[in-house]
């Protein structure tokens, strides 16, 4: 008996060992796939995400600010479109302070965009910042407003000599024709202003049509139309037509005119086809509006960015000199829009009928 409880007491020892060894090994096992595993995933998730990175196009684009109604509709559809294509863009607004749009720039320089788009607030004054992003690579896009000697990759923007000659055509049509008028412009800083101008002034020579004063709103502030409006008012100098440089200068204007009685009197034209411009048009107080289509302009400003990122050099048809080359210029078509063709041009596609006609009794729009 004493024997086979040794030999059983032997055996039951030597299957524990194997237990407690197979168990070990099975553990040790276990610890190195879990280990593995994890240090598999801690090894692939920086690298997936740097990847991730890499992949994303980053486009900055800095805004003059958004005081005009038009820039924000740009916004929104150059960002929605650059989403679309893969895109992520960095919206900045310096609020009219061109030192803070060069500080803009340079933080765009830091991150590394790919693409940098600009609506200048001084043509001349973000050329240092942009050749600076040029000389770190990034490409540059100069968006509706021309930069000077800056050798931009793309300058993209409308016919501003066309909406000049616009406005001439419709205040050679409907202005006596030995009119005399008054223009009020935005900041020559801007250099579609000159532009514009230019084609105006194209535009009615030839013609006993003149021009009894002209003014520059700094900084586009619209309040400049007003005061100058009064002033000219004041003095009693007689004038059949305000040519303003945007719609909100044309607002300010009217004002001026209707507290005299005179709104609707004297024809004022303006650009940018904003809702209370069209609103002014159906009324009878504002006389036409230059429509630019900035729904394609921003949607195609977009396309051009991501292709640019992605190496592709943009090829346009025309090209525009800066004042030290010549650079790539896409330049799309301005409307001319009065009373005649609103439904026409901007209901529906622009703005809606119900707030282009807010003010408008329903059995007039009938009649029309």
């Amino acid at each position: 008996m004493n024997c086979l409880a040794k030999d059983l007491h032997d055996l039951s020892s030597k299957s524990m060992g194997v237990i407690v060894r197979i168990t070990a090994l099975c553990f040790l096992f276990l610890l190195i796939i879990v280990l593995t595993t994890g240090c598999s995933k801690k090894g692939q998730e920086p690298v997936e995400k740097e990847k991730e990175e890499k992949a994303a196009i980053k486009i900055g684009m800095t805004f003059d600010s958004f005081i005009l109604e038009r820039w924000q509709r740009d916004r929104d559809v150059f960002v929605s479109k650059s989403k679309e294509l893969g895109a992520e863009v960095n919206v900045q607004n310096a609020n009219g302070d061109l030192k803070e749009q060069i500080s803009q720039i340079e933080y765009f320089i830091e991150k590394k965009m790919d693409v940098i788009v600009v609506v200048a607030i001084d043509s001349k004054g973000i050329s240092e910042a942009v050749t600076k992003a040029k000389k770190a690579g990034i490409k540059v896009i100069a968006y509706d407003r021309l930069i000077l000697n800056a050798g931009v990759d793309l300058y993209i923007s409308f016919d501003n000599e066309k909406v000049g000659a616009l406005m001439a055509d419709y205040m050679k049509d409907n202005l006596p024709p030995n009119g005399k008028i008054l223009m009020i412009c935005g900041p020559l800083a801007d250099n579609n202003v000159s532009l514009v101008m230019d084609g105006f002034m194209n535009g009615i020579k030839g013609t006993k049509l003149a021009v009894i004063g002209t003014e520059y709103a700094a900084g586009w502030h619209p309040e400049t139309a007003f005061t100058v409006t009064n002033q000219y008012l004041l003095v009693r100098s007689k004038f059949d037509g305000i040519m303003c440089g945007n719609d909100n200068l044309a607002g300010q204007a009217i004002k001026a005119l209707a507290e005299r009685r005179l709104a609707g009197e004297i024809s004022v034209v303006g650009q940018d086809a904003d809702l209370d411009a069209c609103q002014r048009i159906v009324e009878g107080t504002q006389n036409m509006t230059v429509y630019k289509p900035v729904e394609k302009l921003a949607s195609l400003a977009a396309e051009y960015a991501v292709a640019m990122a992605k190496g592709v050099k943009a090829e346009t048809k025309d090209t525009f000199f800066d004042g030290a080359q010549d650079v790539p210029y896409e330049k799309l078509e301005p409307i001319a829009v009065t009373k005649d063709n609103m439904d026409e041009v901007i209901v529906g596609d622009y703005h809606l009928k119900e707030d282009v006609y807010l003010n408008i009794p329903k059995e007039e729009q009938d009649k029309n």
